[in-house]
């Protein structure tokens, strides 16, 4: 039997969407040396600029002496240290719900989540556009698996209509990750509750982001656990650490422990990010500038797109996808804007719909508006094939 794997990879290839990896060789922030060539980085998670922050590096540091560098086990058997449980109860005050629950990564919360609510008599309904760990957890739970127009809340309604099964799951991303708009959630929250239905909201591009503390989309909707019963969190974008949590319920978080197998098989993150994230949480809610800033110069941003005649989505988030169309477009105005000294990275199907390749700009509270700036200078450059593309929305 033969695979023919060069066959697909060339064939990948051919249709422009090819991915290579790059190698960062300093630390996340603005000013970057990747494979061995210095750039402005625009293209990472680091929100609110804590990836490096010595504060965050220094109780890592600090912790290791305490911890070791591993988890050594799963959380159910030796791995749950104390750095773990004290993360777990500040991220549950800080998301106002009962509990919270530590995972390794946000593909692994959303899968064990809905995995454990969810089996072959039960329905999820998502949105169309939620991110990929979601829509795969969705499949592997064996539930029926339903996806709704995005951010279309009459398309799920009809859904729901239709649908006898015993429990009823709906799944959004808070902030959507490709085009950074966001959900309507107190419109699923609504709905939810017509439906007799649960609300999951994984919310790994809001925390920090939103709210006036950070909070994310149910602090900044003012939402409570009995509206949102589940919702989840990533620790590697605006806490700037790594690792995952679901906030909710005891009831919801004991379920997790006992039934979501990938929290029951797995080894603890290791302690001492646990301990860099505690910090990380404190810096997050405290240091309000940092959102402030991160407003300013989306808005310097989105304002600068304007004037080029860019096509931009209806994001206010960090998240500024600049929309190219085909894939070979994307990929050469990425490489055109490396040639300048700006990183910023083609996306392509399949990761968003054909036809509508990007530029996925993410800004950052550790950016200068000189660079901001510069980086739409460089926009100006390399995007002449854009030009010919009106501009749809008004910026407010």
């Amino acid at each position: 039997m033969t695979f023919n794997l060069e066959i697909d990879l060339a064939a990948r290839e051919k249709a422009g969407l090819y991915r290579s990896r790059k190698t960062l060789e300093t630390p996340q922030g603005p000013k970057v040396i990747v494979d061995g060539k210095p750039y402005l980085a625009f293209c990472s998670n680091d929100y609110l600029g804590l990836a490096n922050h010595p504060e965050v590096s220094r109780s890592m540091s600090a912790a290791t002496q305490d911890y070791g560098t591993g988890g050594g086990a799963s959380h159910l058997v030796v791995g749950h240290s104390r750095a773990h449980h004290q993360l777990e109860e500040e991220l549950a005050e800080f998301t106002g719900r009962e509990r919270a629950l530590l995972f390794s990564n946000g593909y692994m919360a959303n899968l064990g989540v809905i995995s454990a609510l969810l089996g072959k008599e039960d329905a999820v309904f998502q949105d169309r556009l939620n991110h990929a760990s979601l829509l795969d957890a969705g499949l592997l739970s064996g539930a029926r698996f339903q996806r709704y127009l995005h951010n279309d809340v009459e398309s799920l309604e009809k859904r729901l209509v239709k649908t006898e099964a015993r429990r009823k799951l709906i799944v959004t991303d808070g902030v959507f990750s490709m085009d950074g708009d966001l959900a309507p959630v107190p419109e699923l929250v609504e709905t939810a509750k017509k439906h007799n239905a649960w609300l999951m909201v994984d919310d790994a591009h809001g925390f920090g982001c939103l709210g006036k503390n950070g909070g994310g989309v149910a602090e900044h909707f003012g939402l409570s656990q009995q509206q949102l019963p589940v919702l989840v969190g990533t620790l590697g974008k605006a806490f700037g650490t790594a690792g995952a949590f679901v906030a909710g319920s005891e009831a919801l978080i004991e379920t997790l422990i006992q039934f979501a197998r990938t929290y029951i098989y797995t080894t603890s993150m290791p302690p001492a990010v646990a301990e860099a994230t505690r910090t990380s949480l404190r810096l997050l809610q405290h240091e309000n500038w940092r959102r402030e800033k991160l407003a300013v110069l989306i808005q310097q941003f989105r304002q600068g797109c304007k004037q080029l005649g860019l096509q931009l989505v209806n994001s206010h988030s960090p998240i500024q996808p600049v929309i190219v169309g085909s894939a070979e477009a994307a990929v050469a105005m990425s490489e055109q804007l490396a040639r300048d000294g700006i990183l910023v990275t083609p996306i392509r199907p399949p990761t968003v719909p054909k036809g509508t390749s990007r530029l996925r700009i993410t800004l950052s509270a550790s950016h200068e508006e000189h660079q901001v700036q510069q980086l739409l200078e460089a926009l100006d450059k390399s995007a002449y094939w854009s030009r010919k593309q009106p501009f749809q929305e008004e910026v407010s």
